[in-house]
């Protein structure tokens, strides 16, 4: 068994991840149920890896805002039926446990996602897009240094894609200026001016 911390701060504006290798599925509940009552906290386990990440206000803070961008493009501009699901568990028994930090289904609401966003603070992850790939989610994004990196599910494992097969009118380099802006309003009063000018 092997463990990795990769960031040993304890500063509380700063996540910490811990990564554990060679656990069973039952070991990986008995970890889970532990931190039951520890706010704050989330687990990941994929074929045996293990991830413990704490979650920081500024990880929160960014998933806020694109929650809300991708609200009001959708709904209030596009008109796109979608259907937000959170950061739900997505479980396959014995094999994968995570939550995305946003989940959306377009056009039906369905089991698996059909995209999955998640925050990343402190990258390196083992089980980055693995854990996707299993549940066959058909689009994922990741938020990270400041950018977003965007994939697509092929036969033979995730691709980098340079614009969203799901919304392939949604201009990225609006989106990442407008994350990155300290005011939340500020960034959708230009986010909306913005996607309205390219209508």
């Amino acid at each position: 068994m092997v463990q990795t911390v990769d960031n040993p701060t304890t500063s509380p504006a700063v996540e910490q991840r811990f990564t554990c290798r060679g656990l069973t599925w039952h070991q990986f509940q008995a970890i889970q149920a532990s931190f039951e009552d520890v706010p704050g906290v989330r687990l990941f386990d994929c074929e045996g890896v293990l991830e413990i990440v704490g979650i920081s206000k500024p990880h929160e803070a960014v998933q806020s805002i694109i929650a809300g961008l991708l609200l009001l493009y959708n709904f209030e501009v596009k008109e796109v039926e979608f259907f937000p699901s959170g950061s739900y568990s997505q479980i396959i028994e014995g094999v994968v446990e995570y939550q995305s930090d946003l989940s959306y289904c377009f056009g039906t609401d369905k089991d698996v996602p059909d995209l999955c966003i998640e925050v990343v603070i402190i990258s390196g992850s083992p089980i980055k897009l693995q854990k996707y790939r299993l549940m066959g989610v058909p689009e994922v994004w990741f938020w990270e240094d400041g950018t977003l990196q965007l994939y697509r599910l092929r036969e033979q494992g995730y691709e980098p894609i340079a614009s969203s097969e799901l919304l392939p009118e949604l201009d990225l380099s609006l989106l990442k200026r407008c994350i990155l802006f300290a005011s939340p309003l500020e960034a959708l009063k230009e986010f909306r001016k913005g996607i309205s000018s390219n209508d």
